[in-house]
């Protein structure tokens, strides 16, 4: 018996999570077939089915990666010597995912498909717990080096900027000609509302 190669077993977790995303972008989660998914991916359903057991977990493994990359980033932004000027990235960057189509697209087929699958839901709702987390904990950090000052605790604040980042998702799932970098003074001006930057 071969043993399992963990490097190799990830970089095939990776290959797969790739090939079905690019699935989904092109006919949404309802449309792809496990067969589309193994073609994409040059692999054959018994080898897909040996590291995800259903499609179904496959759209919750890219849930939870998506998840990672969001953390990441905002542990970094954390980390950062700049609080203000990481938390501007933070924001341009979802401006920039807010203008891609494909982007959107996905978002909304995992809200319609949490709405009819609980094991998702419960995966949706851990990722949004975790993005809170990970956002207070950035407002706490930089509050307290002196980088701004916080109008509210930082959970509440975490609070408020996720409403600003999930309005402009929002308004970008429902209207064609949407233009989200022209709304970034104003998302500014409602950002100061609670964190007022002491460095620039």
């Amino acid at each position: 018996m071969r043993p399992i190669n963990p490097e190799r077993q990830a970089e095939r977790r990776q290959h797969i999570l790739a090939a079905a995303l690019r699935c989904f972008a092109q006919k949404g989660f309802h449309k792809t077939r496990t067969a589309d998914i193994c073609a994409e991916a040059g692999m054959s359903p018994g080898n897909l089915f040996h590291y995800f057991a259903s499609k179904e977990a496959l759209i919750i493994a890219l849930v939870e990666a998506d998840q990672a990359e969001v953390c990441a980033r905002f542990a970094r932004a954390t980390q950062a010597e700049q609080g203000w000027q990481a938390l501007l990235a933070l924001l341009d960057h979802h401006l920039g995912l807010c203008a891609e189509p494909v982007y959107v697209q996905l978002t909304l087929d995992v809200i319609g498909e949490a709405v009819r699958n609980p094991a998702l839901m419960a995966c949706v709702q851990r990722s949004e717990a975790e993005r809170r987390e990970c956002l207070a904990r950035l407002f706490e950090r930089h509050a307290q080096t002196g980088d701004f000052q916080l109008s509210s605790p930082p959970g509440q604040v975490a609070d408020w900027f996720l409403l600003l980042l999930d309005g402009v998702l929002g308004r970008a799932m429902v209207e064609a000609d949407f233009v989200p970098a022209r709304y970034r003074a104003d998302l500014l001006a409602a950002l100061q509302l609670q964190v007022r930057p002491l460095t620039s």
